[in-house]
């Protein structure tokens, strides 16, 4: 039984990688959020007796964390391309 659980991980995780090449990062972002949050989510909603509900809630506050990093990680890269045309600018 432990055997086929552990091929069952191995085979949905090498399916999570090979499903992430295609897509933006922004899509990578969100969806690793949502997974993280679902995983945890599910945990302490089965500490607490509803790992169901856990998973919904969790996946959805995962989501919206993922977007927010997302947004942040843009805006970032923004600034560093503001910065670098000004520096260009100066020379």
């Amino acid at each position: 039984m432990k055997r086929i659980l552990r091929l069952i991980i191995l085979a949905v995780m090498v399916l999570g990688i090979a499903g992430c090449a295609g897509m933006s990062q922004s899509e990578q972002r969100m969806l690793k959020g949502t997974a993280g949050g679902a995983a945890t989510g599910a945990v302490i909603g089965a500490i607490a007796g509803n790992a169901g509900m856990g998973a919904a809630i969790g996946a959805g506050a995962g989501l919206l964390g993922g977007y927010v990093y997302d947004q942040h990680k843009k805006s970032e890269a923004r600034a560093y391309q503001r910065g670098y045309q000004e520096g260009q600018q100066r020379r």
